[in-house]
Protein backbone atom coordinates (compact mmCIF):
# COMPACT_ATOMS: atom_id res chain seq x y z
CA UNK A 1 0.00 0.00 0.00
CA UNK A 2 1.37 3.64 -0.36
CA UNK A 3 2.68 5.10 2.29
CA UNK A 4 0.24 8.29 1.05
CA UNK A 5 -2.50 6.32 1.71
CA UNK A 6 -1.59 5.00 5.39
CA UNK A 7 -0.69 8.48 6.26
CA UNK A 8 -4.44 9.11 5.66
CA UNK A 9 -5.73 6.15 7.22
CA UNK A 10 -4.08 6.88 10.26
CA UNK A 11 -4.80 10.49 9.88
CA UNK A 12 -8.49 9.48 9.27
CA UNK A 13 -8.46 6.83 12.34
CA UNK A 14 -7.12 9.57 15.03
CA UNK A 15 -9.87 12.30 13.07
CA UNK A 16 -12.76 9.34 13.39
CA UNK A 17 -12.61 9.85 17.33
CA UNK A 18 -14.27 13.28 16.56
CA UNK A 19 -17.21 11.04 15.29
CA UNK A 20 -17.03 8.75 18.07
CA UNK A 21 -16.99 11.56 20.30
CA UNK A 22 -20.23 12.95 19.15
CA UNK A 23 -22.28 9.36 19.30
CA UNK A 24 -21.53 9.11 22.68
CA UNK A 25 -22.08 13.03 23.55
CA UNK A 26 -25.43 12.19 21.59
CA UNK A 27 -26.82 8.85 22.94
CA UNK A 28 -24.87 8.69 26.51
CA UNK A 29 -25.02 10.90 29.21
CA UNK A 30 -21.49 11.17 30.54
CA UNK A 31 -20.55 12.98 33.88
CA UNK A 32 -18.44 15.95 33.34
CA UNK A 33 -15.66 14.29 35.95
CA UNK A 34 -15.27 11.37 33.26
CA UNK A 35 -15.18 13.46 30.15
CA UNK A 36 -12.51 15.93 32.29
CA UNK A 37 -10.39 13.09 32.99
CA UNK A 38 -9.95 11.66 29.61
CA UNK A 39 -9.04 15.63 28.51
CA UNK A 40 -6.44 15.52 31.24
CA UNK A 41 -4.86 12.33 30.16
CA UNK A 42 -5.10 13.30 26.49
CA UNK A 43 -3.92 16.61 27.46
CA UNK A 44 -0.72 14.61 28.99
CA UNK A 45 -0.10 12.33 26.37
CA UNK A 46 -0.31 14.91 23.89
CA UNK A 47 2.58 16.99 25.54
CA UNK A 48 4.86 13.97 25.94
CA UNK A 49 4.42 13.63 21.75
CA UNK A 50 5.12 17.26 20.96
CA UNK A 51 8.12 16.95 23.51
CA UNK A 52 9.91 13.98 22.29
CA UNK A 53 8.39 13.14 18.69
CA UNK A 54 7.86 16.72 17.01
CA UNK A 55 10.56 19.24 19.24
CA UNK A 56 13.46 16.82 19.77
CA UNK A 57 13.07 15.05 16.38
CA UNK A 58 12.71 18.74 14.72
CA UNK A 59 15.94 20.27 16.78
CA UNK A 60 17.83 16.84 15.55
CA UNK A 61 16.65 16.96 11.98
CA UNK A 62 17.13 20.83 11.43
CA UNK A 63 18.84 22.73 14.46
CA UNK A 64 17.78 25.15 16.78
CA UNK A 65 16.73 28.38 14.56
CA UNK A 66 14.08 26.15 12.54
CA UNK A 67 12.77 25.20 15.73
CA UNK A 68 12.54 28.18 17.65
CA UNK A 69 10.90 30.09 14.68
CA UNK A 70 8.20 27.43 13.72
CA UNK A 71 7.61 26.63 17.45
CA UNK A 72 6.89 30.54 17.92
CA UNK A 73 4.98 30.65 14.18
CA UNK A 74 2.59 27.73 14.83
CA UNK A 75 1.70 28.85 18.43
CA UNK A 76 1.21 32.84 17.06
CA UNK A 77 -1.02 31.55 14.29
CA UNK A 78 -3.23 29.06 16.33
CA UNK A 79 -3.73 31.84 18.58
CA UNK A 80 -5.17 34.38 16.18
CA UNK A 81 -6.76 32.18 14.78
CA UNK A 82 -8.80 30.92 18.01
CA UNK A 83 -9.26 34.19 19.18
CA UNK A 84 -11.59 34.67 16.15
CA UNK A 85 -12.97 31.56 16.19
CA UNK A 86 -14.16 32.39 20.17
CA UNK A 87 -15.47 35.56 19.63
CA UNK A 88 -17.97 33.38 16.79
CA UNK A 89 -18.97 30.83 19.04
CA UNK A 90 -16.21 28.64 19.27
CA UNK A 91 -14.68 29.47 22.42
CA UNK A 92 -15.97 26.17 24.23
CA UNK A 93 -15.76 23.97 21.91
CA UNK A 94 -14.19 20.95 24.39
CA UNK A 95 -16.06 21.99 27.14
CA UNK A 96 -18.21 19.25 28.37
CA UNK A 97 -20.20 21.75 31.54
CA UNK A 98 -23.73 22.13 30.24
CA UNK A 99 -24.02 26.19 31.91
CA UNK A 100 -20.33 26.49 29.17
CA UNK A 101 -23.01 25.22 26.36
CA UNK A 102 -25.25 27.12 26.85
CA UNK A 103 -23.95 30.01 27.49
CA UNK A 104 -22.26 29.85 24.64
CA UNK A 105 -25.26 28.80 22.56
CA UNK A 106 -26.99 31.85 23.98
CA UNK A 107 -24.46 34.41 22.55
CA UNK A 108 -24.00 32.76 19.25
CA UNK A 109 -26.96 30.24 18.29
CA UNK A 110 -25.74 29.53 14.87
CA UNK A 111 -22.33 28.59 16.25
CA UNK A 112 -22.35 24.80 14.08
CA UNK A 113 -19.77 26.65 11.63
CA UNK A 114 -17.40 27.80 14.23
CA UNK A 115 -17.52 24.56 16.25
CA UNK A 116 -16.53 23.07 13.06
CA UNK A 117 -14.15 25.49 11.88
CA UNK A 118 -12.40 25.03 15.37
CA UNK A 119 -12.17 21.49 15.18
CA UNK A 120 -10.51 22.02 12.10
CA UNK A 121 -8.14 24.40 13.33
CA UNK A 122 -7.40 21.99 16.14
CA UNK A 123 -7.18 18.73 13.93
CA UNK A 124 -5.20 19.82 10.79
CA UNK A 125 -1.81 20.22 12.77
CA UNK A 126 -2.42 17.12 14.72
CA UNK A 127 -3.19 15.31 11.06
CA UNK A 128 -0.30 16.37 9.41
CA UNK A 129 2.27 15.87 12.05
CA UNK A 130 0.76 11.85 11.58
CA UNK A 131 1.80 12.55 7.85
CA UNK A 132 5.13 13.82 8.62
CA UNK A 133 5.91 11.17 10.85
CA UNK A 134 5.79 8.40 7.76
CA UNK A 135 8.98 10.67 5.94
CA UNK A 136 11.59 8.67 8.37
CA UNK A 137 11.08 5.20 7.53
CA UNK A 138 7.46 4.96 6.95
CA UNK A 139 6.52 3.98 10.29
CA UNK A 140 4.06 6.03 11.80
CA UNK A 141 4.33 7.87 15.01
CA UNK A 142 2.09 5.65 17.51
CA UNK A 143 2.09 7.84 20.14
CA UNK A 144 1.17 11.26 18.15
CA UNK A 145 -1.83 8.67 16.64
CA UNK A 146 -2.87 7.68 20.14
CA UNK A 147 -2.47 11.60 21.62
CA UNK A 148 -4.84 13.29 18.66
CA UNK A 149 -7.17 10.19 19.07
CA UNK A 150 -7.82 10.76 22.69
CA UNK A 151 -7.61 14.75 22.47
CA UNK A 152 -10.49 14.14 19.48
CA UNK A 153 -12.96 12.13 21.71
CA UNK A 154 -13.93 14.59 24.17
CA UNK A 155 -14.24 17.67 21.65
CA UNK A 156 -16.61 15.79 19.60
CA UNK A 157 -18.74 14.57 22.61
CA UNK A 158 -18.67 18.08 24.25
CA UNK A 159 -19.68 19.78 20.62
CA UNK A 160 -22.32 17.22 19.77
CA UNK A 161 -24.39 17.64 22.94
CA UNK A 162 -24.00 21.43 22.65
CA UNK A 163 -25.57 21.16 19.17
CA UNK A 164 -28.57 18.55 20.12
CA UNK A 165 -29.09 21.14 23.20
CA UNK A 166 -29.39 24.08 20.10
CA UNK A 167 -31.74 21.31 18.30
CA UNK A 168 -29.82 20.70 15.84
CA UNK A 169 -30.48 17.03 13.71
CA UNK A 170 -28.56 14.02 14.11
CA UNK A 171 -27.82 13.45 10.60
CA UNK A 172 -26.50 17.30 10.08
CA UNK A 173 -24.04 16.69 13.55
CA UNK A 174 -22.98 13.45 12.66
CA UNK A 175 -22.76 14.20 8.90
CA UNK A 176 -20.56 16.87 9.81
CA UNK A 177 -17.92 15.29 12.04
CA UNK A 178 -17.49 12.18 9.94
CA UNK A 179 -16.84 15.43 7.37
CA UNK A 180 -13.84 16.78 9.58
CA UNK A 181 -12.55 13.23 10.42
CA UNK A 182 -12.30 13.02 6.95
CA UNK A 183 -10.29 16.19 5.89
CA UNK A 184 -8.28 14.84 8.80
CA UNK A 185 -7.49 11.78 6.97
CA UNK A 186 -6.22 13.93 3.64
CA UNK A 187 -4.53 16.34 5.76
CA UNK A 188 -2.38 13.63 7.23
CA UNK A 189 -1.67 12.10 3.71
CA UNK A 190 -0.88 15.97 2.21
CA UNK A 191 1.32 15.98 5.18
CA UNK A 192 3.43 13.03 3.75
CA UNK A 193 2.62 13.89 -0.16
CA UNK A 194 3.60 17.84 0.01
CA UNK A 195 6.99 17.49 2.36
CA UNK A 196 8.32 14.07 0.94
CA UNK A 197 12.01 15.54 -0.35
CA UNK A 198 11.68 18.54 1.84
CA UNK A 199 15.22 19.20 3.19
CA UNK A 200 15.37 18.51 6.72
CA UNK A 201 15.65 22.25 8.11
CA UNK A 202 12.34 22.60 6.01
CA UNK A 203 10.74 19.18 7.88
CA UNK A 204 12.04 20.66 11.17
CA UNK A 205 10.22 23.94 10.67
CA UNK A 206 6.70 22.48 9.79
CA UNK A 207 7.13 19.91 12.94
CA UNK A 208 7.46 22.70 14.86
CA UNK A 209 4.69 24.75 13.56
CA UNK A 210 2.62 21.76 14.54
CA UNK A 211 4.13 21.17 17.96
CA UNK A 212 3.89 25.39 18.58
CA UNK A 213 -0.19 24.65 17.23
CA UNK A 214 -0.94 22.03 19.36
CA UNK A 215 0.91 23.19 22.89
CA UNK A 216 -0.72 26.54 22.45
CA UNK A 217 -4.59 24.21 21.57
CA UNK A 218 -3.84 22.34 24.81
CA UNK A 219 -3.46 25.41 27.22
CA UNK A 220 -6.28 26.97 25.41
CA UNK A 221 -8.68 24.32 25.64
CA UNK A 222 -7.75 21.22 26.97
CA UNK A 223 -6.46 22.32 30.31
CA UNK A 224 -9.19 24.55 31.26
CA UNK A 225 -11.92 22.03 30.76
CA UNK A 226 -9.69 19.01 32.33
CA UNK A 227 -8.98 21.67 35.61
CA UNK A 228 -12.68 22.81 36.27
CA UNK A 229 -13.63 19.02 35.91
CA UNK A 230 -11.22 17.17 38.10
CA UNK A 231 -9.19 20.16 40.00
CA UNK A 232 -6.85 18.49 41.98
CA UNK A 233 -6.39 15.82 40.27
CA UNK A 234 -6.01 17.39 36.83
CA UNK A 235 -1.80 17.42 37.01
CA UNK A 236 -1.64 13.73 38.63
CA UNK A 237 -3.82 12.19 35.76
CA UNK A 238 -1.72 15.06 33.10
CA UNK A 239 1.23 13.34 34.47
CA UNK A 240 -0.28 9.93 33.90
CA UNK A 241 -0.60 10.48 30.65
CA UNK A 242 2.32 11.61 29.89
CA UNK A 243 4.11 9.02 31.65
CA UNK A 244 2.28 6.47 29.54
CA UNK A 245 3.22 7.96 26.32
CA UNK A 246 6.98 8.76 27.19
CA UNK A 247 6.65 4.82 27.79
CA UNK A 248 5.08 3.66 25.34
CA UNK A 249 7.97 5.58 22.59
CA UNK A 250 10.78 4.54 24.68
CA UNK A 251 9.72 0.71 25.24
CA UNK A 252 7.96 0.10 22.32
Amino acid sequence: MPVAIQAGLWGLLSGSALLLGALVGWFVPLRQRVVAAIMAFGAGVLISALSFELVDEAWRQGGFAPVAGGFLAGALVYTLANYWLSHRGARHRKRSHEAKREAQADKHPNNGAALALGALLDGIPESIVIGVSLLEGGAVGLVAVIAVFLSNIPEGLSSAAGMKAEGKKAAGVFGLWAGIAIVSGISAALGYVVFDGVPPEGVAFVQAVAAGAILAMIVDTMVPEAFEGTHDFAGLISVAGFLAAFGLSRLA
